[in-house]
């Protein structure tokens, strides 16, 4: 009986000659920073970011999210500068083998010119609390932070539309509260540098019931 003819397997995808995430499909070993950096693609689009050597995209969050992480960084760094600090939103952070992307940094030193800086440069880093990742805002995040030993955490939390925020100094290894308050008093810090706002001037006013009407329309 003739046997049937021996069909070859076909080759594996090669790699991209260009950062592209369809390296997700074939790179099956541990990421890390530099990996990402070095084989992913820039973008405007999902957070990616790197921890315990696995590729972590994540999406846009709401509009609230958004808002704040366009306020917020603008009138953070005004007041840095003056302290000979710099502030940015949503930067490449790389600690070790991890690449983290916080919404919030405050940095020695400026990045220009960079794609990604040491964590070693951030005095403070900050997140914006997104329901979905409550647990990665609230506690993996700082506790990672802290681990590194990034002096300040400031968080900003959105729950029911009323936000708040608190910031933490660096203590025996954890975060301790220094100062909070929440939509409708004054947020004041005097370290790392003077900075005071209300926090419900972080967020866009929400659209009257009838004006919504009439867009739907």
């Amino acid at each position: 009986m003739a046997q049937a003819a021996f069909t070859p397997e076909p080759d594996p995808t090669p790699p991209p000659t260009e950062p592209s995430f369809d390296v997700l499909r074939w790179h099956d070993e541990p990421w890390t920073a530099q990996l990402a950096l070095d084989l992913l693609p820039e973008t405007n689009g999902p957070k990616v970011e790197v921890l315990s050597g696995s590729v972590i995209v994540t999406p846009h969050v709401g509009i609230d999210h958004q808002s704040v992480e366009r306020e917020l960084p603008y009138l953070l760094h005004r007041a840095a500068r003056r302290a000979g600090l710099w502030v940015y939103p949503e930067i490449n952070l790389v600690s070790g083998k991890d690449l983290f992307n916080p919404d919030i940094a405050v940095l020695r030193s400026s990045g220009g010119g960079r794609s990604a800086v040491d964590i070693g440069q951030a005095v403070l880093l900050g997140e914006i609390v997104s329901p979905g990742n409550r647990r990665k805002d609230v506690i993996d995040r700082p506790r990672e932070y802290a681990a590194a030993g990034v002096p300040f955490f400031l968080r900003v939390d959105l729950r029911n539309r009323v936000p708040t925020i608190a910031l933490f100094e660096l203590a025996d290894g954890e975060y301790r509260p220094l100062s909070a308050a929440a939509a409708g008093t004054v947020f004041t810090m005097t370290t790392p540098f003077d900075f005071a706002v209300n926090p419900a001037d972080l967020l866009d006013e929400e659209a009257p019931a009838e004006e919504s009407a009439a867009g739907e329309g």
